[in-house]
């Protein structure tokens, strides 16, 4: 930037009095956010490494529901967002109007947000927007998945009573990562290399407490791979364990082209370990609650209100919502997409080119590992040559 036009931005800002104790925290934190949200949008798909689109962190929010002194863990923060939203839905449940600002009463213990970044750039934005929400946090620099911040004095992932995350869908890691892990996190199964996202659920589970409840954002495969197909699968034995285990809670498939690395639907995936329905699953179809914008969709706040009532008034309303059994998604092979239970007026869902990539990597991985098997066989019978 040329520095006339940064003696421009600083004489207009040199006009207003800034700081924390003048202006409300959160107004400098919607500004920043703001700044934030127009550099993802320069970004393209680069942006999705470091923000989750604001509606989504709302909604995330709306969801978990933090109670005051609760301990709030992101492990692949980006720039904090999600941490920050859980916070000022806090501060907007319990909070009071005090000068002109909203605080927390001195009987309201704030939440103990934890947060791990590993790109040092992104990791500094996290920072700077914990203070200019002026709020306390541990965010750590570091690889959560090779070597995990977070750690008790026994040496132990530490835990925590809620996790909110939006991870780099499908993400590639060596066999190696999970089957030489120290924290005993992948008791469920090991990923397929082509798609981590399995992977960092279960790493989100191990970092949750007994009561704990975590929400996370993923691609909408994780719910559906390997579903209906002959054979094995690990995505879909990973699922299978989650389900048998009653840890799943509800599954909510978003609309498309909110987010900024790609114009593919997401899903929020609500694993609890206390659930309040025992032996079912709530899935939410609000594939068609979206505004249109530019570059971007977005969720209103109508959208953001009806998912939020869907949840936690636990009803299935047609077109929306459903509710099912465990035994039910057993009988459909463990596929949790919202759109196979839910039926939707519109045309029938095509799948992503983002989805069919893994699939395909899915496919040649099962392939080679075929042909491996199928040589030590050969091999054994003296007929490899």
């Amino acid at each position: 930037m040329p520095d006339e036009y940064l003696a421009k931005l600083i004489d207009v800002l040199s006009r207003h009095r800034l700081g924390l104790r003048d202006v409300e925290p959160d107004i400098l934190g919607r500004a920043y956010e703001y700044l934030l949200r127009k550099f993802a949008e320069g970004q393209g798909q680069s942006a999705g490494e470091f923000y989750t689109p604001r509606e989504v962190a709302i909604l995330m929010a709306r969801i978990l529901e933090p109670e005051p002194g609760m301990t709030v863990y992101d492990p692949t923060c980006g720039s904090g967002g999600l941490l920050i939203k859980c916070h000022l839905r806090l501060l907007e449940t319990y909070g009071v109007r005090e000068n002109g600002r909203r605080r927390l009463p001195s009987t309201v213990a704030p939440l103990r947000l934890y947060g791990e970044e590993i790109n040092p750039a992104t990791f500094a934005m996290a920072r700077m927007n914990a203070v200019i929400h002026d709020m306390e946090t541990d965010i750590r620099l570091g690889d959560t998945m090779r070597n995990p911040a977070f750690k008790d004095t026994a040496g132990r992932l530490q835990t925590f009573d809620m996790v909110t995350a939006n991870p780099m869908w499908n993400q590639n890691f060596s066999a190696e990562v999970y089957e030489n892990d120290p924290y005993e996190r992948f008791a469920f199964g090991i990923p397929p290399s082509s798609s981590a996202d399995w992977g960092w659920l279960q790493h989100m589970l191990a970092s949750l407490n007994d009561p704990g409840r975590m929400a996370v954002v993923l691609d909408t495969g994780a719910v559906s791979r390997g579903s209906g197909n002959q054979g094995s699968n690990r995505e879909r034995a990973i699922r299978k364990a989650f389900v048998e285990r009653d840890l799943i809670e509800a599954v909510v498939l978003l609309p498309e082209n909110l987010f900024y690395n790609t114009t593919a639907p997401g899903i929020i995936l609500v694993v609890n370990r206390k659930k309040r329905r025992p032996g079912e699953i709530l899935l939410i179809n609000a594939s068609r609650l979206f505004a249109k914008g530019r570059p971007k969709s977005y969720l209103a706040g109508e959208h953001i209100e009806a998912i939020a009532r869907a949840y936690h008034g636990w009803t299935a309303e047609e077109g929306l919502s459903a509710i099912i059994t465990q035994e039910e998604a057993a009988r459909n092979d463990y596929n949790l997409s919202p759109s196979r239970y839910v039926v939707s007026s519109e045309q029938e869902e095509v799948l992503p080119l983002e989805e069919a990539v893994v699939l395909l990597r899915e496919a040649e991985e099962e392939r080679r590992e075929a042909d491996r098997k199928l040589n030590e066989v050969l091999e054994f019978l003296g007929l490899d040559g």
